[in-house]
């Protein structure tokens, strides 16, 4: 595994680092909290109406340097199903509704409001949970555990289903050293086709 890039960004690319992504996700991600409100008011009816058990799955992430937070996603499995990585879910049953949210990422839109609330980014590495520690390490080691986790980034644009943790750190530690507004702005785009795919567990 390659280790951290020592350069030091340009101002302009500091400047973004520092101030300018931050900027962007409360502008970006306010704007998409209004446009995605009424969806958001349709799943949580949904939920409601199918299935006794909350509406948010709250589930403890590893964020930057490697603290910990609560995500905020739509729930689309049982109430007693434990915190396992999207890999292990195999067989675990869902609703209809269930299976509705998971396969048009619907379930993932409350993550906006760990951006405005500065948990997260719009891009960035995945938050792993805190038993993915091996992914962790190799973060750390990487310098990409010095990003704020992002709903989107470089791994999820290349295949991110899928990927092992050597590959997923690689392209996280990728993303770490090239922190950009136009590269930023070109995962945010090419998120919409990786979000046209139907999920490898749903």
């Amino acid at each position: 595994m390659s280790p951290p890039d020592k350069r030091v960004p340009d101002k302009a690319g500091m400047m973004y680092r520092h101030i300018g992504k931050r900027i962007l996700d409360l502008v970006l991600a306010s704007a998409a909290t209004l446009l995605l409100l009424p969806p958001m008011v349709v799943i949580i009816a949904l939920i409601k109406a199918t299935d006794p058990g909350p509406v948010f799955f709250i589930q403890s992430r590893v964020g930057r340097d490697g603290r910990q937070f609560r995500l905020y996603k739509f729930r689309s499995m049982p109430v007693d199903t434990g915190d396992l990585p999207s890999s292990e879910v195999g067989e675990i049953p869902m609703s209809w509704v269930g299976r509705f949210v998971r396969r048009t990422n619907f379930d993932e839109l409350p993550q906006v409001f760990n951006v405005l609330a500065g948990d997260m980014s719009l891009v960035g590495p995945r938050p792993p949970i805190p038993s993915q520690e091996s992914l962790i390490e190799m973060r750390r080691k990487n310098g990409a555990l010095r990003c704020k986790p992002g709903m989107t980034g470089l791994a999820q644009i290349n295949s991110f289903d899928g990927m092992s943790d050597e590959d997923k750190a690689r392209f996280d530690g990728e993303y770490a050293r090239n922190i950009t507004l136009a590269g930023d702005l070109a995962i945010i785009t090419r998120t919409f086709a990786y979000l046209a795919k139907k999920p490898p567990v749903y």
